[in-house]
């Protein structure tokens, strides 16, 4: 009967689903249980460990389990970093965490007239900022953070959905997104690169209405000086990096290629990019355009 329990324990895999209320918690929870995880809503950090036992022990075993924690446990979630270091050494656990801007957060919680946990009497801002200066440390230590800012609720699910549907083939999961420096730097980016050294199709009368996704601006593109040259040796950089994140179990990256609107450079390297890096052996790539559209 031991053996049986290792063996499960070995197998089986532990997502803890946190971040800030007003996120998107119920919706990655409910896209999670479509994709066939075992999910708990809210629950304590002490009760982590007796559930993972439980699994264990179940017949037929409950290899993924997404348990979503929170602020709402009120003192019990002030145990939760110390619970996930202690489960990290016989479970392989990961946090995901999810956030959105003060703004963005403030008008969902008004839009379903519901004060922040943790406001009390003052407003919804008070409560978000008590509750980032209380999460700061789990973020930190967070293995996958999504910003849903931009994201919908059908937004939202679509990109857990590819996110852990696609981990069943891939040792590490990469997206490869443009964007435009303009708009901002994308927060969950893991490494970031700036095209804009290559001269802008922006200020090429032809060139101007098209995107980088059009042949006639990739061409233009990556027949810069500089252009080839800055993507083979990114690439090269990538295999030890991807190497690595593999032995160190990170399963998610995101790479973000930089121009001033995210609509020319950025696309057609970032593109051109994913298509090399779809090379290597255990990593599966997928490109997004954050900001293409928006001019």
């Amino acid at each position: 009967m031991a053996t049986d329990i290792d063996t499960n324990a070995e197998q089986q895999e532990v997502l803890i689903v946190t971040g800030m209320s007003g996120a998107g918690r119920s919706t990655v929870a409910n896209a999670l249980e479509d994709l066939d995880w075992y999910v708990v809503d809210n629950l304590p950090p002490q009760m982590l460990r007796p559930l993972i036992e439980l699994a264990n022990r179940a017949e037929s075993g409950l290899p993924r389990i997404a348990a979503v924690v929170d602020v709402r446990g009120r003192n019990f979630f002030e145990d939760l970093q110390s619970m996930i270091q202690s489960l990290r050494e016989g479970t392989k656990v990961r946090v995901l965490f999810l956030e959105a801007s003060d703004a963005v957060l403030v008008r969902r919680f008004e839009q379903v007239r519901r004060p922040h946990p943790l406001q009390g009497n003052g407003t919804i801002l008070d409560g978000i900022d008590a509750e980032r200066a209380r999460l700061r440390e789990i973020r930190e230590a967070s293995d996958i953070i999504v910003d849903t800012t931009d994201l919908n609720i059908h937004q939202l699910a679509t990109n857990i959905t590819d996110t852990f549907a696609a981990e069943d083939t891939a040792g590490v999961q990469v997206t490869v997104m443009s964007f435009g420096f303009k708009y901002g730097l994308p927060p969950d980016a893991d490494l970031v690169a700036d095209a804009r050294f290559l001269p802008n199709p922006f200020w090429n009368p032809e060139l101007r209405p098209h995107t980088g996704l059009d042949e006639i601006v990739r061409d233009y593109v990556l027949e810069q000086d500089g252009a080839e040259e800055f993507i083979t040796g990114y690439v090269a950089a990538m295999r030890p990096i991807f190497a690595g994140y593999q032995r160190e179990n990170k399963r998610h990256a995101m790479i973000a290629i930089g121009c001033t609107g995210g609509k020319h450079r950025s696309v057609a390297i970032a593109e051109e990019l994913a298509a090399r890096l779809r090379g290597f052996p255990g990593v599966a790539v997928n490109t997004k355009h954050r900001d293409l559209g928006r001019e």
